[in-house]
Formats: structure tokens, C-alpha cells, sequence
């Protein structure tokens, strides 16, 4: 009650902060006319003044209203666009590390250029993110222009791009444009480099999301991962998938009945998107694997691919989840609707998929790097994002992200009209009333744009579209290609156009005068999303900068989400009204279950990301200790030799130990030929027996030190001071990186069983810091010995030893050319031989009998 009327007489959080900005909007436009009367010449050097005392250490908020006042006048000339006063708010919002939520139409694109100008003055680089590579191209093409006016320099990445010299070009740029997968590769993609010079990226100094929900939030549920093959077998994967195609699915136990059992061989949990396999199902199994306990240590594979299977048959959909293209299953983004190229389902869950449909099972890859969107949007030293969608994972971008979220009012007022959900008993009910709708808006002209949230939805309209006659277009996932055409010539008149998940964002359907007096865009969805945003994405397409439009949500008790969370209240409410079939409900009541469904799956898919984002958070300390670590082994400055004495010494107390020779033991019980054994196995170096009896331990110690470091030394002296280095550089980095992705893999093998310890009393997350603590550690110590013995196994050549081997391999090579070009031509049997031994040809290589070399 306080809060509310603390709200009336101060307004709410986001009204207070507006007021801070629209105050220094004022200051802002005072500028304008002095910029106004500047020529070009005038404006850049005022800029370029700006961004010297910028780099001489001034804050850049200091100048904001100056850069902003100079960006806005040099827009209107270059791209013929002034910012509107609410885009300059946007503009301070993305400056100050948050995220601007604005309506479609708002020009988000404009506004970026505010922030980025002003950031990239300090020379440190300004990263823009987009969600995809014709919109990273397109904003630093359009854009471009008026930084290339300013004299800032532009880079993008592209997916395709795969030179690293342009790529690096492209980020030493003020300005960078790129997708977030390509600018987290990248990233990943350093850390395996053996030279500083090879990275490509900069530091992490400012990064502005577009589409940051999209990007931050849905994207966010699948790390980014380099991986690599594990050369283990695929028949597993097939018996999987006959096995499970021969199990029965039941029901859950009924909570309300006593004693109550779950029927059949597996359950699934819709809501979870779980598989429980049932008693009888484990028993069917262990019959149809051939095995005694499905669930020994032997048999633990065999246990993850049936699990695997099930999922892929029973929560995995084609064309919704994935599709099939030739002779390959490829990942459908959820949020998106686009393919998601490249990227495989984790855990042996794509070649379940793969055994399922039948096409060619692939590897199963082994991570060599990997880290989340999360974590690595973190590492900036400021980040912001923009969007038209925000406010409902407002909670999540504070939580996880520290981003607050402010909504910036449209600079006009938005006349679409939203519509009640309309909900019907069956979906051939719905999309008999959807297509009458269509063809109703059609016969006036009016354009439409029809929300679907799967690609098998879109395709079930289209073949209905066209057996009614109407002339209409399909976005989906199988033609995103031409998503930003499509979506463009939705808003003209006549134009019915069918999108997955509103794919095409960040493109403006426009509309014309004629358009605007038929009522506008009519926007009609056909299903709920199970979150809000992707609802308010497909509204938000409509009314742009004023314009008149409609939506309306079309929905059924058979839509998965009114089927998993909220069927039976709303089946009860039109048992009770007396609904027939064709009839269709619109009520407040029920759309606000409709939107509380949506709220627990959004709560569900929340506690996912946080879910991986804890177990990441983990990773994510040893990662950031081992690229660190890198750095500094790439560093010139770096000391290797004593890095290499330390490890020496540490390998030298853990031989002991595994000799089982002890401080404080007896000298005459030290048993030095199983010590001297050891080193020999270990290090390929022979020690006399005679230099070790007799010594204490300290002495013992300090003595085959002394040996290692004196024969390493002697071999090392061969190659100057610098080659040195960069030899053991190269061979630490070799060990360092072959035991970090031997980690990697025992880290995936450890989160995929962890979930166990929960039934055992055990949190799951803190059996998993401990576990991976330790597994880190053996990692170090791991590094330290191996890197020793590798040094000590390496032999080295002499300059004159190499040069003498390459004289006998030119040598080789010579005899067996002249050899070649002669064997087809006939020797006489007295000629020299051409092999060059001084020999008569028949005494030598024309010898009668069998042949060797190039004769056989």
C-alpha cells in the first residue's frame, strides 16, 4: 500500500531516472545551433579537439553533451536522420552501462551511434553486437559513414571471414561490428594461440548488445564450445535407438492416489523435459542390451545413450527442435526460428538425434575450450544492450548481469490496438478461424503478419493458405536467408506474410498512407510463446513511430503450453460458458492464466541459465587462471628458466616420493636402483647408482637436481639464448593445453554425474567446487611434472649434425630422381650405374633377381 502511493506522488524508479536524462537532454539541444553553423571542417576539428583532451585522461562524461550535440548534427548531414530528443535518452542510457528498452521502429540503430562515438574516442575499441551477420554488415556499412565523417575507423566480423590478419584488422578498428558467437570464438579461439601477436582481439573495453534479450537471455542456455573429435565408437548410439523405440511410455504416479505407480517403461516430465525410466522399463532394458544391471560402471554409457535416445524420441520434435537438411541434423534456435549452423547438441543428445532419423551418425566431439555468453560478456569493462523487450527478465539482466533496465517512452504515441487472446477447443478449430481471418483482412488489403512458434505450424498454414488462394510469403528457419527482404514487404498492402518466432529482427516494416487508412499492420499470432517477450516481439511489429495497427493471439487447449500448464482451469471456465466447436472464448480472465502460465516456464528456463551459469562460474575461475597463465608463458618478458627450476625441484621431491624415500628415513633403506629405475622410465636419463648411495635425504634431493639441471643445461647449450626460450615455451604451452582439455573432459564427465550426489543428501553444486577444486589442482601439478619430463626427453641437434642430415636427405633425394628419370629408359648393362656408387650398372642396380627402391 506504501509503495503504491509512493509511486503516485514520486512516480515509479524508471519515471526518476528519465528525469535525470531529459534535464541533460535540454543542455543537448542548447548546442545545436552552434554546431549547426559550423562547416564540416569546423565540426571535425571540434570533434577531434574533444577526443584529445578524451585521450589525455578527461572523462568522456565530461564531454557527453558536446560529442552527443556534435554526433546528431553530423547524422543529419551524412544519413540525413536527426536523433529525436527520447534517442538521446537511449543514447545516455547505453552509455551508463544499461539497457535501453525501446519500442520497435524506435531507431535503435541510430541511437547506438551516440555511445559508440563517444567510447570509441578513448582509441580503446567499442564492440556493437548484432544477432546476425547481414545485420553486422548492414549497421557498420550504414553507420559507417557518419564514423568515417567523425575519422573513427570500422571493422566487422563475419562468420565466413576465416583470415585472422583481417579479422584482427577489423578489431583494432574504433569500431567493431560482429555476432556474439563470432566475437566469443574469437575469444575462445586466442586462448589457443602460441604467440601474441596471432590474437585478434584487443582488451574488453565497451560492448553494446542489440537485441540483447534475444542474445543475453535465450541464447545464454548453450555455452560456446570449441570442440574436438574423442575417437570413441558410435554402435551404441544405434542399439540406443532400437531400444528405445521398443519401449512403452506411461504416466506419472497420480500424487493424489495412495501407494499410486507410474504405468509403462518411462515417464516424461513435459514441464522439466525429463525422462523417468520405470522399474519395468529398466528391467525390459537390461533384456534388450543384454545385460545384467543397466546401471553398473560397465554398463554407464550404455545408461546416458538410452537416456539420450528417450529424450531425442519423446521431448525432441522434427521441424520444431531441429531439422533435417540432407544428410545432416541441424539445430532450429528456439527463440529465433533460424538455423543455428554449426552448433551440435551436447552430450551425445545430436547423435541420438542423428541414430532417430537415420542419416549419418557423427563423432561425438570432446571440448578444447569453452566458456558462456554470460561470462564472457562479463569480462567488459562496460556493458549495455537494446532492445524493444526487456522489462519481464528485468530480474535476470540485474541478477546475472548487474544490468538495470530503463524504458524510454516512444517519441510518438502508440496507436496499435492489442486485442483479447481469442482461445478455442481444438487447433483445427483455430486455424479454421485464423485462415477466415486472414482472408477477411486480405479482401480490404489490409497487410498481415502471422506469428507461428515452429516451423511445422508455419508449414500446417501455408499448405492452408494455399488451398484458399491467398498470395503469401514464409520466414522460417529453411529460408532465413532472405529473412531482411521478406520481412521488409510485409507491410505492404495485400501482403500476407507467415513468420517463425518473429525471425527478421532488426529490420522496419514500413507501411504507406494507403496502408495507415486500412488500419495498418494487422498482426495475428497463433500460438503463445513460452515467454512473454517473444509475444511482445511479434506485437511490437506493428505501430511503429505512431502508426495505426492490430494484434490478436489465436489460441487452443491443445497448444503445448495451455496442455502442460494451464488446459484444465480454462477447459473448466468453457465447460461452464457452454462453448461449441467453432466457438471461441475472449476473456480477461483467461488471458491473464494464459500469461501466468508463461511466467512459470519463464521462471523454469531462468533457474536453467542460473542452473548452468553456477556450474560455469566454477570453470570460469580455472579458466580465466589458465589463460592468464598463457599470457604470461607468451609474454617475452617471462622468466621460463625459472619456472622450469621450480617445476625441476617440485618433480624432483615427487620422484622421491614415489620411490618411497621419506624426510626423516634411514639412508641405508632408500632403495636407489628403483629410484634410478624411475628417473630413467621418466626422463630417458641414465644415473650412475654409485653418485646417489649413501646421501640424506636433502643431499639425495639436492643431488639429482643437480644431475637434471647440468645435462639439461649441457643439451640446451647448443641453441643460443633466444631459441632456448622459445623452445621450452613451445613445449610448456603443448603441455599446458593437452592437460587443460584432459580437464575439460573430466569436468563434463563430472557435471553429467554430479546431479546423483542429490540423492544421497548431497548439493550437487558444492560436491561439484569441491570435486573440480581437485581435479584443478592435480591439473597443476600435472603441467609441472610433465613439462620437466618432456624437457628432459627432447633432444636437441647441432647445427653441423642438422646440416650433415639434410646433405644425406638431398643426397637420397638426388640418387632416387636420377634413378626415377632413368628406370624407364634401358641401361647398358657395362655403363656406369646412375645411382652414382662407381659401380658397373650390372654389378649394381641392374643386378638380375629381385629388386628394392625405385627398381621393386
Amino acid at each position: 500500500m506504501f509503495s503504491m502511493l509512493f509511486r503516485k506522488i514520486f512516480g515509479t524508479q524508471n519515471d526518476r531516472e528519465l528525469k535525470k536524462y531529459v534535464k541533460r537532454v535540454k543542455g543537448i539541444n542548447e548546442l545545436e545551433k552552434q554546431y549547426e553553423n559550423m562547416g564540416d571542417d569546423e565540426l571535425k576539428s571540434a570533434f577531434n579537439a574533444l577526443r584529445d583532451e578524451v585521450r589525455a585522461g578527461k572523462s568522456e562524461n565530461l564531454v557527453l553533451n558536446e560529442v552527443f550535440a556534435i554526433v546528431r548534427e553530423a547524422s543529419k548531414r551524412v544519413l540525413k536522420m536527426r536523433h529525436f530528443d527520447v534517442q538521446l535518452i537511449g543514447g545516455m542510457v547505453l552509455n551508463d552501462g544499461r539497457i535501453a528498452e525501446m519500442k520497435t521502429g524506435e531507431g535503435k540503430t541510430l541511437v547506438a551511434t551516440l555511445p559508440v562515438v563517444l567510447n570509441a574516442m578513448s582509441g580503446k575499441g567499442v564492440h556493437v553486437v548484432t544477432v546476425n551477420d547481414y545485420l553486422a554488415k548492414r549497421d557498420a556499412t550504414q553507420m559507417g559513414e557518419l564514423y568515417n565523417f567523425l575519422g573513427l575507423s570500422v571493422g566487422v566480423i563475419l562468420s565466413g571471414q576465416h583470415d585472422d590478419d583481417a579479422r584482427k584488422e577489423a578489431y583494432n578498428a574504433d569500431i567493431t561490428y560482429g555476432t556474439n558467437s563470432e566475437f566469443g570464438f574469437d575469444y575462445l579461439r586466442d586462448n589457443m594461440k602460441f604467440d601474441l601477436n596471432d590474437k585478434v582481439q584487443r582488451k574488453h573495453n565497451f560492448v553494446i548488445v542489440d537485441e540483447v534479450d534475444s542474445i543475453l537471455i535465450d541464447e545464454a542456455r548453450t555455452p560456446l564450445i570449441i570442440s574436438g573429435p574423442t575417437n570413441r565408437t558410435l554402435d551404441g548410439y544405434v542399439k540406443a535407438n532400437e531400444v528405445a523405440k521398443k519401449l512403452t511410455r506411461g504416466e506419472a504416479a497420480d500424487p493424489a492416489v495412495p501407494n499410486s505407480k507410474p504405468t509403462g517403461d518411462f515417464v516424461v516430465d513435459e514441464k522439466n523435459r525429463t525422462i523417468l525410466i520405470t522399474e519395468q522399463g529398466i528391467n525390459k532394458a537390461e533384456e534388450l542390451f543384454g545385460v545384467e544391471n543397466l546401471y553398473n560402471l560397465e554398463n554407464a554409457i550404455l545408461s546416458h545413450h538410452l537416456d539420450q535416445a528417450l529424450k531425442a524420441h519423446n521431448l525432441f520434435e522434427k521441424d520444431v527442435h531441429y531439422v533435417v537438411r540432407g544428410h545432416e541434423v541441424v539445430i532450429v534456435d528456439e527463440f529465433t526460428g533460424r538455423l543455428s549452423e554449426g552448433r551440435r547438441f551436447s552430450e551425445g543428445l545430436h547423435q541420438a538425434l542423428e541414430a532417430k532419423e537415420g542419416v549419418k551418425i557423427q563423432e561425438e566431439s570432446q571440448t578444447l575450450a569453452d566458456t558462456t555468453y554470460q561470462n564472457y560478456f562479463r569480462m567488459y569493462k562496460k556493458l549495455a544492450g537494446m532492445t524493444g523487450t526487456a522489462q519481464t527478465e528485468a530480474t535476470e539482466f540485474s541478477q546475472i548481469y548487474k544490468l538495470d533496465v530503463i524504458s524510454i517512452p516512444t517519441n510518438l504515441p502508440i496507436k496499435r490496438l492489442d486485442q483479447n487472446d481469442l482461445i478455442y477447443k481444438t487447433q483445427n478449430e483455430k486455424f479454421k478461424a485464423v485462415i477466415d481471418e486472414i482472408k477477411k483482412a486480405n479482401q480490404k488489403g489490409q497487410p498481415v503478419l502471422v506469428g507461428t512458434a515452429s516451423i511445422e505450424r508455419s508449414e500446417l498454414l501455408h499448405s492452408m493458405l494455399v488451398k484458399a488462394g491467398i498470395a503469401h510469403s514464409v520466414l522460417n528457419a529453411k529460408n532465413h536467408e532472405k529473412e531482411a527482404q521478406i520481412i521488409a514487404q510485409a507491410g505492404k498492402k495485400g501482403a500476407v506474410t507467415i513468420a517463425t518466432n518473429m525471425a527478421g529482427r532488426g529490420v522496419d516494416i514500413r507501411i504507406d498512407d494507403e496502408v495507415r487508412a486500412l488500419g495498418g499492420l494487422y498482426i495475428i499470432g497463433t500460438e503463445r510463446h513460452e515467454s512473454r517477450r517473444i509475444d511482445n516481439q511479434l506485437r511490437g511489429r506493428a505501430g511503429r513511430q505512431g502508426d495505426p495497427g492490430v494484434s490478436r493471439f489465436y489460441l487452443s487447449l491443445e497448444d503445448n503450453l495451455l496442455r502442460i500448464f494451464g488446459a484444465d482451469r480454462i477447459k473448466s471456465i468453457m465447460d461452464r460458458l457452454g462453448i461449441d466447436e467453432g466457438e471461441s472464448i475472449e476473456s480477461k480472465l483467461v488471458t491473464r492464466a494464459v500469461e501466468n502460465a508463461q511466467k512459470k516456464v519463464e521462471n523454469l528456463h531462468f533457474e536453467a541459465r542460473k542452473h548452468l551459469l553456477e556450474y560455469d562460474d566454477v570453470a570460469n575461475e580455472q579458466r580465466k587462471t589458465i589463460y592468464k597463465y598463457r599470457d604470461e608463458l607468451l609474454d617475452k618478458e617471462y622468466d621460463m628458466s625459472e619456472k622450469i627450476a621450480q617445476n625441476r625441484a617440485e618433480y624432483v621431491a615427487m620422484l622421491l616420493e614415489n620411490a618411497e624415500i621419506f624426510s626423516g628415513g634411514l639412508k641405508d633403506d632408500f632403495d636407489i636402483k628403483n629410484l634410478v629405475s624411475i628417473i630413467e622410465n621418466d626422463c630417458a636419463e641414465h644415473i650412475d647408482e654409485s653418485e646417489l648411495i649413501g646421501l640424506e635425504y636433502a643431499e639425495l634431493a639436492s643431488k639429482i637436481d643437480e644431475i637434471l639441471t647440468s645435462r639439461y643445461e649441457t643439451k640446451m647449450s647448443i641453441v643460443n639464448p633466444a631459441q632456448k626460450r622459445d623452445v621450452e615455451k613451445v613445449l610448456y604451452l603443448q603441455v599446458l593445453d593437452n592437460a587443460w582439455r584432459e580437464h575439460l573432459y573430466q569436468m563434463d564427465i563430472l557435471k553429467t554425474g554430479i546431479g546423483l550426489r542429490g540423492y544421497n543428501q548431497k548439493d550437487p553444486l558444492t560436491e561439484y567446487k569441491k570435486e573440480s577444486y581437485n581435479l584443478f589442482m592435480e591439473l597443476v601439478n600435472r603441467v609441472k611434472t610433465e613439462s620437466v619430463k618432456m624437457l628432459s626427453i627432447l633432444r636437441l641437434k647441432s647445427k653441423e649434425e642438422a646440416e650433415a642430415e639434410r646433405a644425406r636427405e638431398l643426397m637420397q633425394e638426388e640418387q632416387e630422381s636420377i634413378l626415377t628419370n632413368t628406370s624407364e629408359k634401358k641401361v647398358p648393362r657395362n655403363a656406369p650405374c646412375p645411382c652414382g656408387s662407381g659401380k658397373k650398372y650390372k654389378e649394381c642396380h641392374g643386378k638380375s633377381g629381385p629388386k628394392k627402391g625405385v627398381f621393386a
